[in-house]
């Protein structure tokens, strides 16, 4: 599932929502909804609330996968 309608958008660990001008509430459901359903985890309110950047979401995928 394509979030972003901006082809430039590069998910390197540093990248947040402050960078990415179309990244907004909804956008940002979005991603967490497509990250569940095609990973098959599923992601806490507190979990999320603390991410501040791409790499700490991969990080927590990789501890929900493991």
């Amino acid at each position: 599932m394509r979030v972003f309608d901006d082809d430039d958008v590069v998910a390197t660990e540093d990248l947040s929502a402050k960078d990415v001008e179309e990244w907004d509430s909804l956008s940002h459901i979005r991603l967490v909804v497509a990250i569940e359903g095609d990973l098959n985890v599923s992601f806490t309110t507190g979990e999320l609330a603390v991410l501040e950047n791409v790499g700490q979401m991969v990080d927590l995928i990789l501890r929900k996968l493991d």
